[in-house]
């Protein structure tokens, strides 16, 4: 086994050590410490200021000396009362997944943690927070926000479950402090300025494609003790949105070391945007200080979740490294954090093909959560000496195969389709799998668009061939151009089943400004979420509700495992009308228009006259041949002044000079 190749010593998850509570019992004590010596006697940076200013006093005392000795203890003060007031952690993390079907899932983890009461004031001056995100979340009254943009589509079948899920395309939903006056004033101006600070088209979200559920996307920070008011929740939905470098750079820049220093390092958007499935989130919540939850503090956390494919990376074997897959390696850790690790879970090597990790780990962590073990291998970055570019290897036993572990799929998840022919009516089907023993109580969440009417006496939901009636239900119609159709529904699954859950809709004519400029490719309706509270941790690599870390992971046996699927999102044709029609009619007018033209203009500004050839009107009237010319009215003489017949051009044919003989009788 790999653990016995590497020779290191196994550590179980909780005998870890957390960096970040060891920084925040020194900064408490440092904090108490700095408290108790106000009222004594001077600091000891204060006191080696006086002794020097003394030392200096007995050789010469100028008024150069007086200012540049008050400039440095007010320095002094300074630096101190900030070092107090400012107590935020900043930790990074990188884990490292190799999956069954051969892909390997790549989740960073940035967290930063600011103990300060969430109000107003506080976003005014920020250290390791970003000031950007503070003053849009300070102004428009935010409690809870989570964005994310997210190119792909997650395989729960095959990739099991992803530590934070996240919608095809923009996703954002937010939850508002009670004292909100007019949440959709701050809800359609939050979601602007988020537009304008992550580079993404968060601005189309308006009250047209927004709803506030009421059973799902609960609270994940701290609540006080009044009951949940959903009507200050707002969800919503992009699906169209595509995620690009011009949104990477900018979230980067909410890091405190940017992309310069860290595992943000590793962020190439060359090799990101060349995966099989890439997501950017940002999720703000309030969390306990302390177990008694006396005091709040802000959390946030910005992840990036990759899944590579091997064999489109290139090379004939499954070996991969941290080089192979972001095109660099890792150069150190950033200075301002209080933890940096790598994590890579091993777990595999006892089902699957085996690897040895090159360079040898800091740590093995064997972690037990809800019946399922998992090993991981730590790399503690800030530990480390680097003398050049750290690269993480994996090399599997030489082989000329490929070999993948066996495919189990988790316990729940859900396929989505659209069926039904012609342009009149169809319907939605989402088939949700329970392969677990018992049965099951998920949460139904759509949101359909306002041009999708749907009815809700065509609900229908089977399992097995029976029907299931659901637990409880959630309906508000939709108005054109006002608001979404909601439809939230709580049911229960039963034990070993497929689930079918079907509503019929009709289609809609629009109106010509409505449609987009590629109106064939189809209109998007966005991904159902369903929730639910698994029994058991197989395939969960999520992290706990009261966790902000991925060591907080390790270990964290709960009751049960709180997850959120997202299914496909679904594309549908309207009627459309035919939009090349005013081209065609533009093409056959200016057609015309240039046929008809120089005709007319040559009928208009030209005459036809009939001109006698010959030596004179005598001869030519006694008898003798002569010529009749059509020729111009201005006529153009040669240098023997003779007459020059010209041809002209009518309608594309040339009129020429007409000889003839005729006999004139006297």
């Amino acid at each position: 086994m790999m653990i016995k190749v590497l020779g290191t010593v196994a550590a179980s998850g909780q005998g870890y050590a957390n960096p970040r509570e060891q920084a925040r019992q020194q900064a408490d004590r440092h904090h108490e410490l700095q408290a108790g010596e106000t009222d004594t006697e001077p600091t000891a940076s204060l006191r080696t200021l006086s002794l020097n200013s003394a030392a200096i006093g007995k050789h010469s005392w100028c008024p150069y000396h007086q200012v540049v000795i008050v400039y440095v203890m007010l320095a002094g003060v300074v630096i101190t009362t900030f070092g107090s007031v400012q107590k935020d952690f900043f930790d990074e993390e990188l884990l490292l997944k190799p999956l069954d079907s051969g892909h390997v899932y790549a989740y960073f983890q940035f967290t930063t943690l600011w103990d300060v009461d969430p109000d107003v004031t506080a976003f005014h001056h920020c250290h390791l927070f970003p000031r950007a995100l503070g003053e849009i979340v300070g102004r428009y009254n935010v409690q809870e926000l989570h964005i994310s943009l997210t190119e792909g589509l997650w395989r729960y079948e095959n990739w099991g479950y992803p530590v934070l899920d996240a919608s095809p395309g923009a996703e954002l939903w937010a939850w508002f402090k009670e004292d909100t006056a007019n949440v959709d004033a701050h809800w359609k101006e939050l979601s602007s300025s988020l537009s304008g600070l992550l580079c993404a088209s968060l601005n189309f979200i308006e009250a047209t494609n927004s709803l506030s559920p009421e059973l799902s996307l609960r609270p994940t920070g701290v609540v006080g003790d009044k009951p949940v008011n959903s009507s200050l929740l707002r969800y919503a939905t992009l699906p169209r949105e595509i995620v690009c470098t011009e949104n990477l750079t900018p979230w980067k820049k909410l890091l405190p070391c940017d992309s310069k220093k860290g595992l943000a390092t590793l962020l190439n958007a060359g090799y990101i945007h060349n995966t099989n499935y890439h997501s950017l989130a940002v999720h703000l919540r309030p969390v306990c200080r302390d177990a008694a939850c006396t005091q709040v503090s802000i959390e946030l956390r910005q992840s990036v979740s990759l899944v590579y494919d091997i064999v489109i990376l290139g090379g004939d074997s499954q070996d991969w490294s941290i080089r192979k897959l972001f095109g660099i390696g890792l150069g150190g850790s950033c200075q301002l954090a209080t933890m940096s690790n790598v994590y890579v879970d091993i777990s595999s090597n006892k089902t699957g093909a085996k690897f040895q990790l090159i360079p040898p780990p800091s740590a093995i962590t064997t972690s037990t959560r809800g019946g399922y073990e998992s090993v991981f291998a730590v790399y503690d970055i800030k530990s480390l000496k680097f003398h050049s570019m750290l690269n993480i290897a994996a090399i599997y036993d030489t082989t000329p195969l490929r070999v993948y572990g066996v495919n189990m799929p988790p316990i729940l998840f859900a396929n989505r389709y659209i069926v039904g022919y012609g342009q009149e009516r169809g319907g939605i089907v989402t088939k949700v799998h329970n392969n677990h023993w018992s049965t099951l109580e998920v949460v139904y969440l759509e949101n359909i668009p306002w041009f999708m009417p749907v009815y809700l006496h065509t609900l229908k939901i089977y399992s097995n061939g029976a029907e299931i009636k659901p637990l409880m239900k959630r309906y508000i119609p939709g108005k054109e151009r006002l608001r979404p159709y909601y439809l939230e529904v709580a049911l229960r699954l039963p034990a070993r089943s497929v689930t079918e859950i079907s509503i019929e809709f009709d289609y809609v004519f629009l109106k010509w400004q409505e449609y987009p400029p590629d109106a064939n490719h189809g209109f998007y309706v966005g991904a159902a979420v369903i929730t639910a509270l698994l029994p058991t941790g197989k395939n969960y690599t999520g992290l706990p509700q009261d966790g902000t870390t991925i060591t907080s992971s390790f270990n964290a046996t709960r009751e049960g495992y709180l997850v959120q699927l997202r299914t496909e999102t679904l594309i549908i044709t309207l009627p459309t009308p035919d939009f090349s029609m005013p081209y065609n009619v533009i093409c056959l007018a200016c057609t015309v228009v240039a046929l008809a033209f120089g005709p007319l203009h040559n009928i208009t500004t030209k005459s036809l006259t009939i001109v006698q050839k010959g030596p004179s009107r005598a001869t030519t009237r006694g008898g003798s041949g002569g010529a009749i010319a059509i020729t111009r009215r201005d006529k153009f003489r040669n240098p023997c002044n003779s007459i020059v017949n010209k041809p002209l051009n009518i309608l594309g044919y040339q009129l020429i000079v007409i000889k003839f003989q005729h006999q004139i009788s006297s």
